[in-house]
């Protein structure tokens, strides 16, 4: 009963680190957005404008969050008695969706701005204000990344670690605008579209990335062979246990699924062989902090 009360607290707790990196994360994207849309048109830069958008498009993605992370903390129910962490999973296919959606159109732009400047055509020069926007617009959102990233590692969020990315991919992006707008300051002005297409190369890797963890969460994917080993040695570890007959784990959402077989001493009574399966299934909770449930079967040694 305490175990089960100390995982709705610890659900609870990363529920509120969830939004309080959420509210700043819209908060900084909402100023940023009108910061580099004023930048972008006093300083003639189409580059910072498309920058200010994708910005934009970031409190949108924040919001995917928050859904999501508050759907997979809800407590299971009679018709979810499995609880509901796959809500997160669902989230961050969403949001590398619209990552992958971002890359395209930076790529798509940047192809568009080559042809441009190959054919002829002049591009307009930026002005300084636009560079200054740039800078500050990367090394915001290099720290937003770095701040989502250190939460969604701590509570294990995928959909945080998404929105991390998209923090990551709006830096990238404002990397490829200040090179840019120096390049055009420089008479370089193809230096701009080309770095655009690195960085919807680099924001699509980003996106599958993201998209192939959600899934892998979603189809009861095993855990890794060292999180396997570490927990047939805890199981091992118990008094009572002769060995382990079978080790199953699923990963579900955030959380991990245990099933396991071992084997102890025949002649004992049930209830002690039952105490040695509820030693082990304490023993794998308490040690490891993502298992939401254990499942104990023992079987005779001999």
């Amino acid at each position: 009963m305490e175990h089960t009360e100390n995982k709705k607290q610890e659900s609870m707790d990363n529920n509120q680190i969830a939004m309080k990196v959420s509210a700043v994360s819209i908060a900084i994207n909402l100023i940023l957005s009108v910061l580099k849309l004023i930048a972008g048109i006093v300083a003639h830069s189409g580059a910072m404008v498309s920058d200010a958008i994708h910005s934009a498009s970031d409190v949108g993605s924040t919001l995917i969050v928050i859904v999501g992370v508050r759907l997979s903390g809800k407590q299971s129910d009679q018709e979810h008695p499995y609880g509901h962490e796959r809500m997160e999973c669902v989230s961050s296919i969403i949001l590398s969706g619209l990552l992958l959606a971002t890359g395209i159109g930076i790529g798509i732009s940047g192809l568009e701005n080559i042809v441009k400047s190959t054919s002829g055509k002049a591009i307009e020069i930026p002005g300084m204000l636009a560079l200054i926007a740039a800078v500050v617009s990367i090394v915001v959102k290099e720290w937003m990344f770095w701040y989502t990233r250190g939460a969604a590692k701590k509570i294990n969020s995928g959909a945080l670690m998404a929105d991390a990315w998209h923090h990551r991919s709006d830096a990238m992006s404002s990397v490829g605008a200040f090179v840019g707008i120096f390049g055009a300051r420089m008479g370089y002005p193809i230096l701009d579209p080309i770095a655009s297409v690195v960085i919807c190369l680099l924001i699509g890797k980003a996106s599958i990335d993201i998209f192939r963890d959600a899934v892998d969460k979603m189809v009861d994917r095993s855990c890794d062979r060292q999180t396997e080993e570490s927990i047939r040695r805890t199981v091992l570890s118990v008094e009572g246990v002769k060995r382990v007959d079978l080790l199953q784990t699923r990963l579900f959402g955030s959380k991990i699924y245990v099933d396991l077989e071992i084997a102890a001493d025949g002649t004992q009574t049930l209830d002690e062989a039952h105490q040695i399966a509820e030693h082990v299934h304490h023993a794998i909770e308490h040690t490891f902090p993502d298992v939401k449930h254990c499942m104990v079967h023992v079987n005779p040694a001999e």
